[in-house]
C-alpha cells in the first residue's frame, strides 16, 4: 500500500490559453479504466478483499483509516490517494463518513503524476 497526494500543495499552477488554476494530476491510463465514487456513511466500511487489479482511492471529503495486507491501520483524510496492487488484501473504513473516487485499471502508476504523503 502507498499513499499519495493530490491536493493543491500537490499541484502546479497552469496559466496555458489565459488560465488562471491549480492542477493536480492523477493518472493516465492507455488501456481501459473503471472509475467510480463511492459514499461511506457515518461507520462505513469497504469490507476486507482483494483487490481485482491495481486500484488508486482518492480521499475527496471526509476521513478513515485504510490497510493493506498488513492489516496495519493508516489514517486518510481528503486529498489523500490510497494505491494498491493487484492482489492486495485491502479494507477502508470510516467513523464520520468519507467520499472518494476509485480508479481500477490493469495499468496504474500513480508514482509517475503524485508525490507521495511523506513527502511534504
Amino acid at each position: 500500500m502507498e499513499i499519495y497526494r493530490f491536493d493543491k500543495k500537490a499541484g502546479k499552477k497552469i496559466t496555458h490559453f489565459e488560465s488562471d488554476f491549480i492542477m493536480s494530476r492523477i493518472m493516465m491510463t492507455s488501456k481501459p479504466a473503471h472509475i467510480g465514487c463511492m459514499h461511506l456513511e457515518e461507520n462505513g466500511v469497504i469490507g476486507y478483499h482483494d483487490a481485482v487489479v491495481p486500484q488508486l482511492l482518492l480521499i475527496v471529503e471526509g476521513e478513515g483509516w485504510v490497510c493493506g495486507e498488513d492489516e496495519e491501520r493508516v489514517h486518510v483524510q481528503t486529498g489523500d490517494a490510497v494505491f494498491w496492487t493487484k492482489g492486495e488484501g485491502h479494507e477502508t473504513t470510516t467513523k464520520k463518513g468519507l467520499t472518494a473516487i476509485v480508479i481500477e485499471s490493469e495499468e496504474l502508476n500513480p508514482s509517475n503524476f503524485m508525490p507521495l504523503r511523506d513527502t511534504f
